[in-house]
């Protein structure tokens, strides 16, 4: 059996101080050197995964093929990694404790009293050596969910302790810890950090790497005041500081040679970084290029999930923002997006989003906001505005064109009205059975499916690779996306409602169900909507096509 290396990293201070995206980057360096790596992030909730919490309270419930609805810390191995992700790289504390318990019950461990020690860790254990022998990989990164000193994730701290002992010379721990600059002082402070990682010796833990996020890189004097008090060597404090964009941390971090500092302590052959690396140097110039544009394109997202308290956050949709930034960085055109929420648009009328060059309609459920949704797709629409519609962007564009071109005015999906007498969205019978049984949870159409693309449309256009989509006997186009969604488009309406002018694309290869709609160019100049979520596949050196083409459509109403 390979012997394989362990890298654990915990966060200290704060939460959301970039833990994923330090441990995406550390991973995209070792990988560039020619190792193979597997990350898996730990995560504290009990939810038996992410696709149960409301987008506010934890972020974009990220999409993998594999059908896991997972942290957004997955996405961001994908993104970096250029590499899918599934199961095997996301775990809960609810999986841990539903397994065992499910193991208990089927009699599994024999009588056994089972605990917290040694059954939970054990299983930790199970699921980190699952993720390597998946990937084959070299060393398996274990990103550590919350903050150290958290009661929740204290046996993944445990786990990291007996792992050490277990494989002596193969584990090493590296803590992300916040080095805070009150406004009031102006010069950073390292008692937070020196504390948090007090609390890791406590669980029996030493860093042996110490990575500082704080506004500037630390100077000398605060490093060695680190490694004095953290016992760590003085270059085993790494700066990380605030950057303009995210994708630049790997080569920060490449420049304190980071990689062979880890390599070295693993016991591992050091390798100069390979091409990879370079394609990163290319995209940082090209974001760099980019966002120095003066006059970006004004892109609205009309969205459910902004608000949070008395802030309004991105996490809600960090993918498909990063899908955005990803196209306008290939095409060339800086992005400005406006966020603007579903319920003011009930209130204020559709005019009140002005004249953007774009309007996005992206995920959603349930009937709040919805009529703000079906306003702004009926909006773009009439105004000739480029428009993407995304699941439910595309289920609410079908109800007002429905409403509004075919003359269905109570056309409505049965999601918020079950007894519309035009239900031109609705629940397909093996999804109803599910929900008689509230059987929530991992139950909707999930994961990569495949779909069938109509000939000379303009989504068949656009999905015009042919190293990655093929063409079958009778001239339609074989392509995949992600799915995460209930309801679909009701075939009973669709000869009427394609009458009046909107082309039903693109439909699934299996059942037939609808995937794509537009309207043709001599109509509309980008009107395109989708069941799938292409935003969960883009990645920043292969942005998504579909976005790309959009933003290109944004970019030429601009003139």
């Amino acid at each position: 059996m390979r012997a394989r290396k362990y890298i654990f990293i915990s966060g200290g201070v704060i939460s959301g101080i970039g833990k994923g995206i330090t441990s995406a980057s550390i991973s995209l360096l070792l990988k560039s050197c020619g190792y193979t790596v597997a990350p898996i992030k730990f995560e504290n909730y009990l939810n038996v995964d992410a696709g149960t919490i409301n987008p506010i309270e934890h972020g974009d419930t990220f999409l993998c093929d594999d059908g896991t609805e997972a942290d957004m810390d997955i996405g961001t191995y994908e993104k970096y990694l250029n590499q899918d992700m599934g199961k095997e790289n996301y775990c809960t504390i609810g999986m841990i404790y539903k397994t065992v318990i499910d193991k208990e019950r089927a009699f599994e461990y024999k009588g056994e009293d089972v605990e917290a020690m040694p059954h939970i860790v054990d299983e930790i254990f199970t699921r980190i050596e699952v993720a390597g022998r998946k990937h084959d990989s070299d060393i398996i990164v274990v990103e550590l969910g919350g903050t150290a000193g958290e009661y929740q994730n204290a046996l993944y701290y445990e786990a990291a302790r007996q792992l050490t002992l277990r494989k002596p010379g193969s584990v090493i721990h590296i803590h992300v810890s916040y080095v805070p600059t009150p406004s009031h002082l102006g010069e950073p402070k390292t008692k937070p950090t020196q504390l948090s990682v007090r609390t890791l010796n406590a669980m029996g833990i030493q860093p042996d790497f110490i990575i500082a996020r704080a506004e500037k890189p630390l100077d000398l004097r605060r490093r060695e005041r680190l490694a004095l008090f953290c016992n760590v060597a003085p270059d085993a404090v790494i700066n990380n500081p605030d950057v303009d964009h995210v994708y630049r941390i790997p080569e920060i971090l490449a420049e304190q040679d980071l990689h062979n500092k880890i390599l070295l302590k693993l016991g591992l052959l050091a390798k100069p970084l390979g091409t990879d690396l370079g394609q990163w140097h290319d995209l940082t110039k090209r974001i760099i290029h980019v966002n120095k544009q003066a006059d970006p394109l004004d892109v609205v997202i009309v969205g459910k999930y902004f608000g949070s308290g008395e802030y309004n956050l991105r996490d809600a949709y960090a993918a498909l923002f990063d899908a955005i930034d990803h196209a306008s960085w290939q095409v060339g055109k800086k992005v400005k997006t406006r966020w603007i929420s579903a319920q003011d648009i009930e209130k204020n009328g559709a005019e009140s989003i002005g004249r953007p060059n774009g309007i996005i309609v992206p995920i959603g459920w349930g009937e709040r906001g919805a009529e703000g949704m079906i306003s702004a797709a009926g909006y773009a629409r009439d105004q000739k505005i480029p428009y993407l519609g995304l699941c439910y962007g595309m289920q609410l564009a079908v109800v007002s064109f429905a409403r509004d071109v075919v003359g269905w005015k109570d056309a409505n999906t049965t999601e918020n009205a079950l007894q519309s007498p035009h239900p031109v969205i609705h629940m397909i019978k093996s999804q109803e059975e599910l929900m008689k049984r509230r059987a929530y949870g991992g139950t909707m159409r999930l994961g990569s499916w495949e779909a069938l693309l109509k000939p000379d449309t303009q989504t068949f256009k656009i999905y015009a690779d042919p190293d990655t989509h093929t063409v079958q006997k009778n001239g339609s186009k074989l392509i995949s996306e992600r799915h995460r969604h209930r309801y679909e488009f009701n075939d009973d309406f669709a000869k009427e409602i394609e009458s009046h002018g909107l082309i039903i694309s693109g439909r699934s290869k299996v059942e037939g169900l609808v995937e794509f709609i537009e309207l043709p160019p001599s109509v509309h100049p980008f009107y395109i909507a989708t069941q799938g979520h292409p935003e969960y596949k883009s990645r920043p050196l292969s942005p998504h096509q579909l976005f790309v083409a959009y933003i290109e459509a944004c970019k030429k109403a601009s003139k």
